[in-house]
């Protein structure tokens, strides 16, 4: 049975669960969300598709998964990939992960949204300087762990690499010059290299274009 991933271009969340589907090998489908037109926000998507009001969301068959890092321990149960080679692999794989979520990914996703999705008289600049600045940290340590390693953990692509990527390929800016961080840029470029690896406007439906 082919899975479906409700998902959206824009979203760097939703791109750290399409991503590993991508290189799984795995039958899925992309299913569009309209979230700047409100989607998630409708009682028809909270009670049909995740009651949280988020995606993406993982759906095979009777089951039903959201928050992207548990997608992501699915699609590695499923698949066999990605969630490290040996127990402590395992553990570090979730380390990174949770990391992410709370150091730059969670501030990447608000700053990017700030500095892009709002009107322009309604960017706050005092929070988003505060928000870059919390950004530099994180890249300086992704960066300095980086330093002499090809992936994150081991010595192949792990969903800690998936995670930390989510927003880095997204060309809007928001504090992120891949130029500037040696180490980030030559692993995105290991990233790029896999068989099956997509832009995130190309891998998921949606993308600023749309909307003009």
């Amino acid at each position: 049975m082919t899975m479906k991933l409700y998902c959206f271009g824009e979203s760097g969340n939703a791109y750290k669960a399409a991503l590993p589907l991508s290189l799984s090998g795995l039958e899925w489908e992309a299913v569009k969300v309209d979230f700047f037109a409100g989607e998630t926000r409708t009682a028809e998507y909270r009670d049909t598709v995740n009651s949280m009001g988020e995606a993406p969301v993982l759906l095979d068959g009777d089951t039903k998964i959201s928050q992207s890092g548990v997608i992501q321990m699915y699609i590695a149960e499923k698949s066999g990939k990605f969630g490290g080679q040996t127990p402590e692999d395992a553990r570090e794989v979730m380390r990174w992960m949770f990391w992410d979520n709370h150091k730059l990914s969670s501030q990447a996703g608000m700053t990017r949204f700030l500095m892009n999705f709002l009107p322009e008289d309604k960017r706050p600049a005092d929070v988003i300087g505060f928000m870059q600045g919390r950004l530099k940290a994180a890249y300086q340590v992704l960066d300095a762990h980086l330093d002499g390693r090809e992936w994150i953990v081991g010595s192949g692509p792990t969903n800690a690499d998936f995670s930390c990527c989510g927003y880095l390929f997204y060309p809007e800016p928001f504090g992120f010059e891949r130029k500037e961080w040696a180490n980030i840029d030559r692993w995105l470029g290991n990233i790029e290299h896999l068989d099956g690896w997509k832009h995130p406007y190309d891998l998921m439906p949606g993308s600023p274009a749309d909307r003009g």
